[in-house]
């Protein structure tokens, strides 16, 4: 019994530490730009991009196979600070020009159509889904990101995707369409 636990300690500490020396020596350094890059995206790892999480959409921008409008939730934003840290001159470029804020859009489920298959939930990166097998689901909009994974596998059609509602912590005022200064110096 002591020769068994003292043989597979002597194992567990050999392997270790050859994991360890494996792990130093193989060691890939990303550039500090992808992490910045990372930083500015929004997180969800929702795959509306085309790429398995924010960090593999910003390390293709980072080498130059993405262009940096490539994050639908994001937006005008997102984009803007992208080619601000890559040094992609955008002002008034075609690539963000023709780009137009989206309104923020989250998953509705028509509870009349939904069988509780449990597809969608399965899908969700964010878990925004709630229910259970059989039963009626529902989205939590706080969690929802609008990535439309869940409407592409739901087999009734009972998923769309609508503007998410504004509530009183999303309200905000509308930008105006004049400039500030024109209004006040009359030359509206």
């Amino acid at each position: 019994m002591i020769t068994a636990a003292a043989s597979m300690s002597a194992l567990g500490l050999g392997l270790g530490l050859l994991l360890g020396a494996a792990a130093r020596k193989f060691h890939v350094k990303t550039p500090p730009v992808v992490d910045e890059m990372e930083r500015i995206l929004p997180g969800t790892n929702c795959g509306q991009c085309g790429y398995p999480g924010c960090r593999g959409a910003a390390e293709a921008i980072a080498e130059g196979g993405a262009p940096v409008t490539l994050c639908p939730p994001g937006g005008r934003d997102v984009a803007l600070k992208l080619a601000e840290i890559v040094g992609v001159d955008c002002s008034g470029g075609p690539e963000i020009s023709g780009m137009t804020d989206i309104e923020p859009q989250v998953a509705f489920i028509f509870e009349d159509h939904c069988t509780g298959c449990t597809k969608c939930f399965k899908r969700c990166p964010t878990d925004a889904i709630v229910g259970a097998a059989k039963q009626i689901h529902t989205v939590i909009w706080d969690a929802c990101t609008g990535c439309d994974a869940c409407v592409q596998v739901c087999p009734t059609e009972a998923i769309v995707l609508r503007s998410k509602p504004r509530t009183l912590q999303s309200w905000y005022w509308d930008k105006p369409d004049q400039p500030l200064a024109a209004l006040r110096t009359g030359a509206a």
